[in-house]
């Protein structure tokens, strides 16, 4: 069929797009920084691997560095396509994909996607609606940035993904906490994994009511496709993790949301890709979170793919593939997909986690990710949930009755911390 180049995988752990791939027939070239960290993984990161034609390690992920090593191995066989769902690949995808000449969004967009206050600069240079904002590296730049916002505040890296290292500035006394965290980390970068840091810049934004959606976006030479609204339901502040979503949600005015993020993509001339954009809904009408430049990742895939009966890598790789998107993808979803994610509310050693011994057939996937013995806590990011249940159902209530049923059938033990 066709040959895909693939930058490392969503989460650093998450085959399904390989998987995908294969199974309709491609070959795939795997690119990372880091087979060790693949292989660390067990068999399940084994299996993923023996899946690629070929596994290519590049500890230094710079195109001429990629291409040096890349170019010899696949000597004779052309690359269709290039794929990324990892927001710290998306720019060197995006020089890959302009090297061979195939589908992707260009490489400036990507650098200009990949930090927040850059994009916020651009977006208010074209009159597009949003939240005040400003940017800060230091304590002194944190305090003057929040003079602009006002109070409260988020403060999030500028190239920061998959809502870690984001704190919630609710009053002063919080403002002044931040300052000294900044004080005390001085030029100490974030680490992202797979030998990625920070760029020790922040965005600054005022923080608005509403509630929270994703919208997940196909971009084409032809056109856009909204894929749905998704509610994002968060933990109690000052916690930033989902305690879950519903796709597609009821009750949004989506041509107004429609027309809003697709003006968003117009001004930043994303023309070819995937996007998550997080959007506030809020009494002025839709506002911009973030614009995430690729597909949303982790498990809500799997949720869009039960809404839609079909898997959402497949249409990613026809766009990417430049072949129309299939006709699904382009009506309503015949079903709605619920997730709800399991936490825990004292900070302790898991000691037992027992699933319902059945379930209805209306749920489609659940997924552990702690084991006895572990040490977890109250969801303060993503990274803390320990499980989650997807649902569906003719209707959003009756799709998120069944994930809360399901969630509340568990039963979680933690020995709580001395």
């Amino acid at each position: 069929m066709a040959h895909l180049l693939l930058v490392d995988l969503p989460g650093g752990n998450d085959f399904t797009v390989m998987e995908d791939a294969v199974a309709a027939g491609h070959q795939v070239t795997f690119v990372t920084s880091d087979l060790a960290h693949y292989r660390s993984l067990g068999a399940a990161g084994a299996a993923g691997l023996a899946l690629a034609t070929c596994a290519l390690e590049v500890p230094d992920m710079a195109l001429e560095a990629v291409l040096a090593m890349l170019e010899p191995r696949i000597a004779g066989l052309p690359v269709d396509g290039v794929l990324c769902i990892l927001d710290i690949r998306i720019v060197l995808a995006a020089e890959l994909a302009a090297h061979f000449g195939v589908p992707f969004m260009r490489p400036d967009v990507a650098r200009l996607l990949r930090d927040k206050v850059r994009t916020r600069e651009h977006l208010r240079q074209h009159g597009i609606a949003q939240p005040r904002f400003a940017m800060a590296s230091t304590s002194t730049e944190l305090r003057a940035a929040v003079a602009v916002t006002g109070l409260p505040a988020l403060v999030k890296p500028a190239d920061g993904f998959a809502s870690q290292d984001i704190t919630l500035l609710r009053d002063a006394e919080d403002l002044a906490v931040l300052a000294e965290v900044f004080d005390a980390r001085g030029n100490t970068p974030v680490h992202y994994g797979l030998s990625v840091q920070a760029s020790q810049r922040w965005a600054v934004e005022a923080y608005l009511e509403g509630a929270l959606i994703g919208c997940d976006v196909f971009s084409t030479p032809h056109g856009r496709v909204l894929l749905g609204i998704n509610h994002k339901v968060l933990m109690p502040p000052p916690s930033f993790a989902m305690r879950g979503g519903c796709f597609p949600a009821e009750g949004f005015d989506v041509d107004a949301i429609r027309a809003y993020v697709f003006a968003v993509l117009d001004c930043l001339q994303l023309d070819v890709g995937a996007t998550h954009v997080e959007i506030k809904v809020t009494a002025d009408g839709p506002r911009l979170v973030e614009v995430n430049p690729r597909l949303v990742s982790a498990q809500i895939p799997f949720q869009l793919g039960y809404a839609f009966g079909d898997s959402l890598y497949d249409a990613l790789i026809d766009l990417h593939l430049g072949r129309p998107l299939p006709g699904w993808l382009c009506q309503p979803p015949p079903q709605v997909c619920a997730i709800r994610w399991l936490t825990t509310a004292v900070a302790g050693v898991l000691t037992e986690i027992v699933l319902p011994e059945q379930a209805p057939a209306e749920v489609r996937r659940v997924v552990v990710f702690r084991r006895p013995g572990d040490v977890v806590r109250p969801a303060r990011n993503n990274g803390d949930r320990i499980a989650y249940v997807m649902a569906v159902g003719p209707t959003q209530q009756e799709a998120e009755a069944t994930a809360e049923a399901y969630l509340a059938a568990i039963r979680l033990t933690v020995q709580p911390a001395p």
